[in-house]
């Protein structure tokens, strides 16, 4: 094989996948490929797919396209979530060379290799997603400041809405032992903090088969805690039943792991969380957000919810606007409800006009600008550890506050990947 050929890769979707991607990177480089960025011409293109929205699969169809007029001569492989999901549909998207489902996108450097070679025979590199039980250690390393560290993959929890079980497989972890290396690997680069992801990462501490190891994600943090590894962790998201008051108790004493929580919502109504088949009602949500101000004031709480949920009334929309109106958080990602083949939601009737749901979505925005103004304002003339990053196209730099306060200021060379004591 010729050490000339390059690969450009990109992703689409969560932190999660933005792991993976930099390591299929890693494996591909090691097999003697060279990697180029995602905007230049390329022998070979792999696009790592999210399907949790129909913009994410319209997004990946773009993608392809834009390909074939920037580089008709290329290859492109497509991966991840949508791969696994409707690999057959995706087989049929004019230009794409190669499908590959969960349980083979860590063996792209073999498929690509019998690719360009010419033999492989196969369009589809898929299983059935029962059959993906392994876990794949992936950390992203796109630069020096912040890495995207996997931990946990798959989940068991079935929502009435969600394609990420039958994407992703199981609920199984990485083991402590070995999150310890890689976190202790990344250290030797520089990296100054750590995100800790996965598709449920609450859910931490069970094996491929689904059962518990005897460690769960309160075990992992202690261990990270007494680690000599990076100066700041970050927990990327955390089921708000699996938000246990050790973990919360934890971070609050912690000088690792930053005071911030993102704490997916859904609905502040308990009909559609039923109907959701969320597993807690608003009322644990809200006790989750009064503990950890009761310990860590200044935390920072950032919220997923979705608008326009079948079932959904005006009078429902508004209890859950008003729920959220009423708690200290911080911030919003607000997602407008989309159909997913083969999710129970698919049943349920009185569906929301979709001019519905983004007018729904519209006001949620607006009230997250406003949550977050405030809590800006809170923070005014405090003093906050801030973690500098790249400089901006503009030529600011960026950082984000320990509590997850973004700071822009005029760039500064001595100042990147440095943390830095910083008056708001």
């Amino acid at each position: 094989m010729s050490t000339s050929q390059t690969v450009a890769l990109h992703t689409l979707g969560c932190k999660l996948n933005y792991s993976e991607t930099s390591t299929m990177g890693r494996l591909l480089e090691k097999e003697g490929f060279e990697t180029k960025p995602f905007q230049d011409v390329a022998d070979i293109y792999v696009i790592n797919t999210c399907s949790v929205t129909e913009n994410a699969d319209k997004e990946c169809r773009q993608l392809v396209r834009r390909i074939q007029r920037k580089a008709p001569k290329a290859m492109v492989v497509i991966t991840g979530c949508y791969a696994q999901l409707k690999p057959e549909e995706i087989s049929q998207i004019p230009g794409v060379d190669l499908v590959l489902g969960a349980a083979e996108k860590f063996n792209i450097p073999y498929h690509i290799k019998g690719l360009t070679n010419g033999t492989n025979e196969d369009k589809i590199c898929s299983c059935d997603i029962e059959d993906v039980n392994g876990f794949h250690a992936s950390y992203s390393l796109a630069d020096r400041t912040r890495t995207f560290l996997k931990v946990q993959d798959g989940c068991d929890y079935n929502c009435s809405f969600c394609t990420i079980p039958m994407a992703r497989g199981k609920s199984r972890s990485q083991t402590i032992s070995k999150a310890l290396e890689d976190i202790s690997a990344i250290a030797a680069r520089g990296v100054q903090e750590i995100v800790l992801t996965g598709i449920n990462l609450g859910d931490f501490g069970k094996n491929g088969n689904g059962e518990r190891t005897g460690n769960n994600f309160y075990d992992l943090l202690k261990a990270i805690e007494g680690h000599d590894g990076v100066p700041r962790y970050r927990i990327s998201s955390i089921e708000p039943n699996l938000l246990s008051d050790e973990i919360i108790e934890l971070v609050a004493g912690s000088k690792k792991i930053m005071p911030h929580f993102h704490i997916p919502l859904q609905s502040g109504s308990n009909k559609i969380l039923g109907l959701m088949r969320r597993r807690y009602q608003r009322e644990l949500y809200a006790s989750k957000i009064e503990k950890i101000l009761s310990l860590i004031p200044d935390c920072g709480i950032g919220v997923d919810v979705i608008t326009g949920f079948p079932g959904e009334t005006d009078a429902d929309f508004e209890e859950t606007y008003s729920f959220l109106s009423s708690l200290p958080v911080s911030y919003f990602h607000v997602f407008t409800y989309s159909e997913r083949a083969n999710t129970k939601a698919l049943e349920l009737k009185d569906v929301v006009p979709v001019n519905e749901r983004h007018q729904r979505t519209k006001k949620l925005r607006s009230l997250s600008f406003q949550k977050s103004r405030e809590f800006q304002k809170k923070n005014m003339g405090l003093t906050r550890k801030v973690l500098f990053e790249g400089m901006h196209h503009s030529g600011l730099m960026e950082g984000y506050t320990d509590n997850y306060i973004k700071v822009s200021i005029p760039f500064r060379e001595e100042w990147h990947n440095k943390i830095v004591e910083w008056n708001l």
